[in-house]
């Protein structure tokens, strides 16, 4: 629960000091959806609102509740907001950001490409994640109201997790800690503008 308030404040902080969302005109906030979350049959949402001439504040929000075949699964609840400075201007051309990462999981019995966690086939986990990392992302004009956005983050994630064979109701093998570095964010996003 520490954590959760921890995360609210930073959320809050960033508000403080960059500006109020509810300043930004109409045309200063957009709405959007990661295809390639979409691809892991993820469901996400994300919202930007312009708190500068350069700078945004993304909140996105991701929810996976499935369960597949042979309790096959990837089920989590993650929020991740986005502090943007735009090499231009906002909505327009590339970007550096700061994002935080929250969320819960229940997750395994998927072989994972490149052999990053080779548990993960044959366990089940379920847990908590935190961190945050740094991205680089770019936005293309396609039409007055549309954009579309690539970008990719790197960073830190804790994973505080219990550990279970990958058979439903598997037997629990014991709480683990995980410290990751690496990708934490990677998105191609429908964008529309307000």
């Amino acid at each position: 629960m520490m954590r959760i308030k921890t995360f609210l404040l930073a959320i809050g902080g960033a508000f403080l000091l960059f500006g109020n969302a509810h300043n930004a005109k109409a045309q200063d906030f957009a709405i959007k959806t990661n295809l390639l979350y979409w691809a892991t049959t993820t469901m996400n949402l994300q919202v930007e609102f312009g708190l500068g001439e350069r700078t945004t504040l993304e909140l996105g929000g991701n929810w996976n509740p499935w369960t597949f075949d042979d309790n096959k699964k990837i089920k989590h609840w993650l929020v991740q907001p986005e502090l943007r400075l735009w090499n231009c201007e906002r909505f327009n051309r590339g970007f550096f950001g700061i994002h935080l990462i929250g969320g819960q999981f229940n997750a395994g019995g998927i072989k994972l490409p490149f052999d990053l966690w080779p548990d993960f086939e044959n366990r089940r986990f379920e847990g908590w994640m935190y961190g945050g990392g740094i991205s680089y992302g770019y936005q293309w004009y396609l039409g007055p109201r549309w954009n579309l956005e690539a970008t990719i983050g790197a960073g830190y994630m804790r994973l505080d997790m219990t550990e279970y064979n990958s058979e439903v109701c598997g037997e629990e093998l014991g709480k683990k800690k995980r410290d990751y570095w690496g990708p934490t964010k990677v998105g191609l996003s429908f964008v529309y503008l307000f």
